[in-house]
């Protein structure tokens, strides 16, 4: 299996209610995420965060911490996916499908509901609006000598 770091934003409305979400194309029946995507070879994670978004909802994001880590085994691709999902705030931009042979819809979605595309087992129902988060750092490049 071929390990792939995937990058997501949990944004919420201003009134901390609704999380932004995508609807995916996929090859039997589309389904809900978070915004973002796969992590390029060289790119960290806040970068590919942040391009992701732009890339799937037309909308500039910050990235604040991490929201959760978690892992997948996706069998009909042959990867071992790490998920790593930050808060963020959208700072600028329009919501506009760029790549529509890839996302149906771009919506605010009640954060109950989220909660459930956005995999979030239901012993931790409410986890969204908690904002529990933890520090993201970038230690940039390390040379041990």
């Amino acid at each position: 299996m071929k390990r792939v770091d995937v990058a997501y934003v949990l944004l919420l409305d201003e009134h901390n209610e609704k999380v932004l979400m995508v609807k995916n194309r996929g090859e039997n029946s589309s389904y809900y995420t978070l915004p973002g995507g796969a992590v390029e070879y060289g790119e960290t994670l806040e970068a590919a965060a942040i391009r992701e978004v732009k890339e799937e909802t037309g909308l500039d994001v910050e990235i604040d911490e991490v929201f959760t880590v978690s892992e997948a085994f996706i069998e009909e691709r042959g990867h071992h996916a790490v998920f790593f999902t930050f808060t963020g705030k959208v700072v600028g931009g329009e919501i506009e499908i760029s790549i529509p042979e890839e996302i149906e819809e771009v919506t605010w979605m009640e954060a109950d509901l989220a909660e459930i595309y956005a995999h979030i087992p239901s012993e931790l129902k409410g986890l969204i609006k908690k904002k529990s988060t933890i520090p993201y750092i970038n230690r940039g490049r390390v040379v041990h000598s």
